[in-house]
């Protein structure tokens, strides 16, 4: 399948910003499932744009900009073939062992309640570990509610599951709290996903992957209670939502700051494409 993909992400400032460091992870890698044909990052500020590298082997972008600047738009564009490996993530880029994967945040802390909720799971599924994750894949879909605006990026895995709703990114960090209260290495992506019903999104997505001794990662969507296919364009990887984030940065001045996202996820043929 090839996919074509827009991202804008647009500040603006109540007040002009002096200067302002930018850090994003919105350039994926290459791997046995995704080939990235053509991918173009544009900042419609004069600044310094640096190419780079985390240490969880996600590319990045970091730009500087010196004001004043009241607004700032970065547009990305790009057209990714992916192919379906049946939720498995090969070929993918590894700095760190599957065991560094066991590690928490403050984002993904089980909670007490979380840790009773994946050790039941287990138990229902008699200790497999593909049935296990598949079922807390499929209960977290169920037994959380989809709604935006009601968790932010501070929000807390158990703060979620106490609450029963998040969005997308809250699905995943849930997953991996309980993932690793079973000992098995998980982490988060980000990403895109292509929706059936539409092509405009307000942002882009997150899933997790989970390591399975003998098979390898797997990418799995507790938002979409799927495991990743030829609909997702795997971009970063992390502990959380923050190790992860598309955009994370630093500025001096410009008070109140207004963001507004849009990206547009299509599928085209070769022919289009060209």
């Amino acid at each position: 399948m090839r996919l074509k993909l827009n991202h804008t992400t647009r500040y603006h400032y109540a007040e002009p910003v002096r200067h302002a460091m930018q850090v994003l992870r919105l350039t994926p890698r290459a791997h046995d499932g995704q080939f990235v044909r053509d991918w173009r990052i544009e900042i419609d500020a004069d600044g310094l744009l640096l190419r780079g590298e985390d240490a969880l082997g996600n590319i990045t972008r970091t730009f500087f900009i010196e004001g004043p600047v009241s607004e700032v738009n970065v547009n990305v564009s790009g057209l990714v073939d992916t192919t379906d490996m049946g939720g498995k993530v090969s070929g993918a880029r590894e700095t760190f062992p599957p065991a560094f994967w066991l590690r928490e945040s403050q984002l993904t802390r089980p909670s007490p309640a979380m840790m009773q909720f994946a050790q039941g799971l287990r138990a229902a599924e008699g200790g497999d570990t593909v049935a296990t994750l598949h079922a807390l894949m499929a209960a977290i879909q169920k037994q959380m509610r989809f709604v935006v605006g009601e968790t932010s990026s501070l929000t807390s895995a158990a703060e979620a599951w106490d609450d029963r709703i998040g969005v997308c990114q809250d699905f995943a960090q849930l997953f991996l709290g309980c993932a690793h209260v079973l000992d098995i290495p998980a982490r988060y992506v980000s990403g895109y996903y292509l929706l059936h019903e539409t092509t405009e999104q307000t942002a882009g997505h997150a899933w997790a992957e989970a390591f399975v001794e003998g098979l390898g990662w797997i990418g799995f969507d507790p938002a979409n209670g799927v495991c990743v296919d030829e609909r997702y364009v795997r971009v970063a990887i992390g502990t959380d939502s923050h190790d992860a984030a598309p955009v994370r940065g630093s500025r001096s001045g410009g008070g109140v700051e207004t963001l507004d996202v849009a990206v547009h996820v299509s599928q085209v043929t070769a022919n289009a494409a060209q």
